[in-house]
């Protein structure tokens, strides 16, 4: 379904694009919708069809593990922690789209769910994910990664988002573990 509407997004084009990304001006007269819809419009159709692959690949590998509504909480927590990083610490971020700031929090989430049921997999994917945004940070975006979403990549998404996944993950594992009989 979502990536239905990520696709009808698209095929509207630019001015779909302008009138529902996070547009920090837009957000401050109070257009607050933009902080849900900024994640789900992309910069072109590369954009959208490396994010909708990038989630096709966390549903089949991590769907068991959570209910949807779960899932959904989830992605919520990583795009409200991609608004408020971007609007906090990064001001001069004046428009962003993109799903892939809450895509690392999902994989952030899953893998904190996997640590008691598959500790060496969820080690791999907590360092794969914690090495992108060190070379990120340090080094800018992954070779290419400009070129096949068709823009600037803003690195910091994908840090807040992984975040967000983060806090979500760990809530989520805690009340599992209270949850569990004794």
């Amino acid at each position: 379904m979502l990536a239905g509407v990520v696709l009808g997004l698209e095929a509207g084009g630019e001015p779909v694009r302008v009138l529902l990304r996070f547009d920090r001006e837009q957000i401050a007269t109070g257009q607050m919708w933009r902080l849900v819809t900024g994640h789900l419009v992309h910069l072109g159709w590369g954009h959208a069809v490396l994010n909708l692959a990038a989630l096709g690949l966390v549903v089949i590998g991590f769907r068991p593990m959570l209910s949807w509504s779960r899932w959904s909480m989830v992605a919520l927590v990583a795009a409200g922690s991609v608004d408020l990083g971007l609007w906090f610490s990064r001001p001069p971020v004046a428009w962003y789209v993109g799903l892939s700031g809450v895509l690392h929090g999902l994989v952030v989430a899953a893998a904190i769910l996997l640590l008691r049921r598959a500790p060496r997999v969820a080690t791999i994917m907590l360092a794969a994910v914690v090495l992108k945004l060190a070379w990120e940070s340090f080094l800018g975006t992954l070779p290419f990664t400009a070129e096949l979403s068709g823009g600037d990549v803003i690195e910091e998404a994908h840090l807040w988002g992984a975040l967000g996944g983060a806090a979500a993950g760990t809530l989520l594992a805690t009340l599992r573990r209270r949850s569990a009989p004794l």
